[in-house]
C-alpha cells in the first residue's frame, strides 16, 4: 500500500491550512481553512456568496483542485479544531467530496454553524463529533484516533491516522500547557505509546519553531491580565480588552476579572456572541452571571449608547480588533465611529499578539495610532501563545520519534527553521524531514 502525503494549503503561508493523506486509494483529509488576511485585502469580498473558484484564485481557500489528479476516493475529512483558518473552507469544498466531516464536538458546532451560514453551496456531509480520547474506523486499513491536546481555543486534539504502515500524526496546532485555565493537560502518556507502536510520519506545525524553550501555560496570562486589570480597580475610566473571540480560557479570565473589580463584563461583536455562547451552551464553560452578550450592529450601538449614559466605569466591554480589522468593534472604537466614545485617560488592553504578516502589523500601528489621539492609555502584550516552542518540539519529537517529518502551517522561513532543527536530532533534510509547498506530493514508503 502506497502512502502519499498531498500538501494543498498552509506549506508556504500560515493559513489556509489543508492536507491529504492517501493510503493505497483511500484518501484522508486535514483541515479546510481560511486565509484571513487575503480576504481582508479584498474589502469587498462577500465570502458567503462567492464561488469557491473565485476563493481559491484570490488564494483565500486551498487549492482543492490538485485533488483532481490524486487516483483514489475520499474516505474523510477530519479537523482538529475550530478556528477558522483549519474549518473556515468548509461551506465552499466539503461538498465536493462524498465523506463525513470528523471533529470535536465544539468544533462540528462551529461548522455547523459555518455551513448554515453558507449562500452559495449546500454541505451535506455527515458531521460525526469525535472526542479526545476516542477512536474510529474509516475503513478496514484506517483507523482514526483523537488524542488530546491544548492550544488557544477549547477542543482542540491531535488527529492520528492510523495505517497498515504506521501511525501518521497531524499536529497543527498545539501547545503542551500542563496546567490549563480551562480543560485537561495534553495526553502525554498516549503519545509515547504512539512513539513506542511506530509513527510513521508526523506532519506538524512550524509556526514558532525559532522561539526558544518552552511556550508558556495560559495560567501566566491569566495571571498578567488579572495583574493589570485588578490594578485598575479604583479607575472610573474606561476600561476595554480586546482578544481572539475564540479563545474561551481568555475570554473567561477577563469575564472573572471584570467582575472581581465591580464591573459588568460586555462581549460585544458577531464572533464573540459565536464563539462563548456555544462554549457555554456546551457546557465547557460557565461566565459570571453578570456577563453579558451582544452580536449585531445594531444591538451593539443600542448597549454602547446605554454604556455611555449610565456610566463608562460601571462596564467592561470585551471585543474583537487587536488585529485592526476592518469594521471590527476595536477599529470602529478608535475612528469615534461608535456610540461609545473613547476619551483621555480610558485603558485599552490587547490581550492578543499581532498575528506576523505585514497586513496585520500595518493596521495595529493605525490603530494604536488612533487610539493615542483620543487620549487612551495602552497595555499591550497580555499575551501568551497556542503554539509550540522549540523545546516543545523537541519533546514531542522525542515522545514520538517519527520517520519521517513534514513541516507545515508556516511559511518558508519557519518551515526551513523546522527542517535545520530536525538535523540537529539526526534528520536529513530531503531523507526524513520533508520542507513541502502548495501542491507538492511525497510518497513516504
Amino acid at each position: 500500500m502506497e502512502i502519499e502525503i498531498i500538501a494543498v494549503g498552509g506549506y508556504d503561508e500560515v493559513g489556509r491550512n489543508m492536507t491529504a493523506v492517501r493510503c493505497g486509494k483511500e484518501i484522508v483529509i486535514f483541515d479546510m481553512g481560511l486565509r484571513l488576511d487575503q480576504l481582508m485585502i479584498h474589502e469587498d469580498a462577500e465570502v458567503d456568496e462567492m464561488h469557491s473558484l473565485d476563493l481559491i484564485k484570490i488564494k483565500a481557500i486551498p487549492d482543492d483542485t490538485i485533488l483532481q489528479k490524486v487516483e483514489g476516493t475520499v474516505k474523510a475529512i477530519v479537523c482538529s479544531h475550530g478556528h477558522l483558518d483549519h474549518i473556515g473552507a468548509i461551506p465552499k469544498l466539503a461538498h465536493r467530496y462524498k465523506a463525513p466531516i470528523i471533529s470535536t464536538p465544539y468544533a462540528t458546532e462551529l461548522i455547523r454553524q459555518q455551513i448554515s451560514g453558507e449562500r452559495k453551496f449546500a454541505a451535506g456531509n455527515k458531521l460525526i463529533a469525535l472526542k479526545a480520547g476516542e477512536k474510529m474506523t474509516i475503513s478496514p486499513n484506517l483507523v482514526l484516533e483523537f488524542v488530546r491536546t491544548q492550544h488557544s481555543i477549547i477542543d482542540t486534539v491531535t488527529p492520528v491516522l492510523h495505517t497498515p504502515h504506521g501511525a501518521i500524526v497531524y499536529a497543527c496546532d498545539f501547545k503542551f500547557d500542563r496546567s490549563p485555565v480551562i480543560g485537561q493537560p495534553p495526553d502525554f502518556a498516549r503519545f509515547r505509546q504512539l512513539g513506542k507502536e511506530g509513527v510513521l510520519a508526523l506532519i506538524v506545525e512550524s509556526t514558532y519553531i525559532h522561539r526558544p524553550g518552552r511556550c508558556p501555560s495560559e495560567r501566566i496570562a491569566r495571571n498578567l491580565v488579572r495583574d493589570v486589570i485588578t490594578s485598575l480597580e479604583d479607575e472610573k475610566n474606561a476600561i476595554i480588552v480586546s482578544t481572539f473571540s475564540s479563545h474561551i480560557a481568555r475570554v473567561k479570565t477577563i469575564a472573572e476579572c471584570a467582575q472581581e473589580i465591580g464591573r459588568k463584563p460586555v462581549f460585544l461583536g458577531r464572533s464573540m456572541q459565536k464563539y462563548s455562547v456555544t462554549a457555554e451552551q456546551m457546557k465547557y464553560v460557565s461566565f459570571p452571571e453578570t456577563s453579558s452578550v451582544f452580536g449585531d450592529r445594531r444591538t451593539v450601538d443600542r448597549v454602547m449608547r446605554r454604556m455611555m449614559k449610565e456610566g463608562k466605569e460601571k462596564f467592561l466591554p470585551i471585543v474583537t480588533g487587536h488585529q485592526g480589522e476592518p469594521g471590527s468593534i476595536l477599529t470602529r472604537l478608535a475612528h469615534g465611529d461608535t456610540p461609545y466614545q473613547l476619551s483621555k485617560g480610558d485603558k485599552v488592553l490587547f490581550s492578543a499578539n499581532v498575528i506576523p504578516n505585514p497586513m496585520n502589523l500595518g493596521n495595529r500601528y493605525a490603530i494604536e495610532h488612533l487610539l493615542e489621539m483620543t487620549g487612551a492609555r495602552m497595555f499591550t502584550d497580555l499575551h501568551v501563545s497556542g503554539h509550540a516552542y522549540r523545546e516543545d518540539h523537541y519533546e514531542f519529537l522525542q515522545m514520538l520519534q517519527p520517520q519521517h517529518i513534514i513541516p507545515a502551517h508556516a511559511d518558508m522561513k519557519m518551515t526551513a527553521g523546522y527542517a535545520e532543527f530536525a538535523g540537529d536530532l539526526g534528520y536529513t533534510a530531503n531523507k526524513d524531514v520533508h520542507p513541502m509547498m502548495n501542491g507538492h506530493r511525497l510518497r513516504i514508503n
